[in-house]
């Protein structure tokens, strides 16, 4: 990890940018595959699995047979780990759903809004270097709950060509209406496009490597809604003095050990916490699978101290991380100041990991410093919100002068004719 001590703004953009994506270059290569699925459908889809995966299939649509194996294949503890996680994530996410109200903007003016799902969505949920069955129900819970129709999942197989049974599991108690066995740039065409088996959705949800973010990217052009701009994972922990710097350590590993284009960063008031933080994550280092990838993900890392908060804290909402974690003195306090985060975790008790997996809150979020204009998901994702409003003849009449007077300022006669023609009634 590199150090910054004091810095000067001017070095505030070198220190908050992030691992370097050649977008055109990915854009270059995925354009051929989108447009090679838009053609030529199953077929394209069965090619591509062969080509990359090395993965002959049978079959792009996961049987019901298949689910029911995966379900006595999974150990019941990890069974009961998400089922609980769901649980959580239920209560929070059902929460979102607000009443509708009925506002009367005037006597016999009447005007509400209501939220209805979005048709058909689709879901692309990443298998290559870890199965993340997590991300099953961070994205299909809040799309039933919105009431979705049809939400429609990809998935990569493994070299066997199975899915592992927890994503099975995962889905088939999230609601996932349909389940396919395809991964990478061309699942997001076929579920942009639709193919003899994939259905075409309205609007698609999902973490994914370079080619998925960059074809994401390309069939928004073609009218297909995106969840939101997406690149590398990453973490800043915010921390004084009296952090604990094992906590920091494991916490910064976490999120180091998702790829080797991820990345974290640490900022402190206290020069000695960078150091005894530098010395825990050596340590812990020597414990995990996943070296290759943390080593590669901290060369893109930082560690910043300053003198005072205040500095830090703009500091960190400049970077507006994904993931921001607050060990320090006064977290809470700290934490109202903070206007750029995906999701926020408060205190040396609150590890990014339970908001990963099973806290409640999703781990859906906005990277590449776009938590300063995006949300994270949430149930609002999954729907559109439709005006209504009725008006009565009293409450016609008695807003008729103003539309009148603004249609006709406006040149717009015929707008004004058709209130003038229900008074003449």
């Amino acid at each position: 990890m590199k150090q910054y001590n004091n810095p000067e703004k001017k070095l505030w953009k070198e220190i908050t940018a992030r691992p370097a994506m050649p977008m055109q270059q990915m854009f270059d290569q995925v354009r051929p595959i989108l447009n090679e699925v838009k053609n030529a459908g199953d077929e394209a889809l069965f090619s591509f699995t062969k080509k990359f995966d090395d993965v002959l299939l049978s079959s792009l649509i996961v049987s019901d047979a298949e689910i029911q194996d995966a379900t006595h294949q999974l150990p019941d503890a990890l069974k009961n780990a998400i089922n609980q996680a769901a649980k959580n994530l239920q209560l929070f996410h059902a929460a979102q759903q607000n009443a509708v109200e009925k506002i009367e903007t005037m006597p016999g003016v009447l005007c509400w809004r209501k939220s209805v799902g979005i048709d058909k969505v689709g879901l692309y949920i990443p298998g290559g270097t870890a199965p993340l069955f997590s991300t099953v129900l961070m994205l299909a819970l809040p799309a039933k709950l919105a009431g979705c129709k049809q939400i429609i999942m990809c998935t990569p197989v493994q070299k066997d060509g199975s899915m592992h049974p927890a994503i099975l599991y995962a889905a088939s108690i999230a609601g996932v209406s349909t389940i396919v066995k395809i991964g990478g740039a061309q699942a997001i065409a076929a579920m942009a496009y639709g193919t003899e088996s994939v259905p075409a959705v309205y609007k698609i949800f999902g973490p994914g490597n370079q080619y998925v973010t960059a074809a994401k990217q390309l069939v928004q052009l073609d009218g297909i809604a995106i969840d939101m701009p997406a690149g590398p994972s990453e973490v800043c922990v915010l921390g004084d003095g009296t952090a604990n710097a094992k906590y920091i350590a494991a916490d910064l590993l976490s999120q180091a050990e998702h790829g080797a284009d991820s990345q974290v960063l640490l900022v402190s008031t206290s020069e000695q916490l960078i150091t005894d933080v530098r010395v825990a994550l050596n340590h812990q280092l020597l414990s995990l699978p996943r070296v290759e990838f943390i080593n590669k993900s901290l060369l893109n890392s930082r560690a910043v101290y300053f003198e005072n908060m205040a500095d830090a804290i703009e500091l960190v909402n400049d970077y507006a991380a994904e993931h921001l974690i607050i060990n320090a003195q006064n977290a809470n306090a700290l934490a109202d100041g903070i206007t750029n985060a995906g999701s926020i975790f408060i205190g040396g008790y609150s590890p990014e990991s339970v908001g990963d997996y099973a806290s409640g809150t999703n781990h859906t979020l906005p990277t590449n410093g776009f938590a300063r204009m995006y949300s994270g998901i949430s149930v609002d994702s999954f729907v559109k919100k439709i005006t209504l409003q009725q008006l009565s003849p009293s409450g016609l009449k008695a807003i008729a002068p103003t539309v009148i007077a603004m249609a006709e300022a406006e040149g717009l006669q015929a707008h004004a004719n058709a209130v003038k023609i229900r008074l003449e009634e």
